[in-house]
C-alpha cells in the first residue's frame, strides 16, 4: 500500500513539474505547481506509514511501555498538515499576483512578460 502511494506521489510530482515547465499560461502553471505540491505531501505520508501499526494514541489499547513499537510516528502527518496550509497560502499569493499581471497586460501568456529580461 505504501509503495503505491509513494509511486503515485512521485508521478504527481513529475506531472506537476512537467506542466510547470511546458505551459505558457500562468494559471496552468499554478495548477501544475499545486499538483506537484500534492505529490510531495503524498510522498511524505507514504514515508511515514508503517505496516501493522496503530494511530499515535496512548490509551487502554496501547500501553505506554509498548508505544514505541506499536504506534506510527505522528511527525510526518503534522508536517503534511502544515505543508497543506502553506501550499494554500502560496497558491493564493500566486493567483493574486497573476490577477495583477493580467490587469496590467490583459494576457496570461508568460511570453508577453519580458520587462525584466536582460
Amino acid at each position: 500500500m505504501a509503495h503505491m502511494a509513494m509511486a503515485t506521489g512521485f508521478l504527481l510530482i513529475l506531472i506537476g513539474f512537467y506542466g510547470a515547465l511546458t505551459q505558457r499560461n500562468l494559471l496552468r502553471m499554478v495548477v501544475a505547481f499545486t499538483i506537484a505540491d500534492t505529490g510531495v505531501n503524498l510522498v511524505i505520508i507514504a514515508v511515514g506509514y508503517m505496516q501493522g501499526r496503530t494511530a499515535p494514541i496512548i490509551d487502554a489499547a496501547v500501553k505506554a511501555s509498548e508505544a514505541a513499537a506499536r504506534i506510527i510516528d505522528p511527525v510526518p502527518q503534522a508536517l503534511v498538515l502544515t505543508a497543506i496550509v502553506i501550499g494554500v497560502g502560496v497558491t493564493a499569493l500566486m493567483l493574486a499576483y497573476i490577477y495583477k499581471l493580467y490587469e496590467t497586460k490583459r494576457t496570461l501568456d508568460i511570453a508577453h512578460y519580458t520587462e525584466l529580461k536582460w
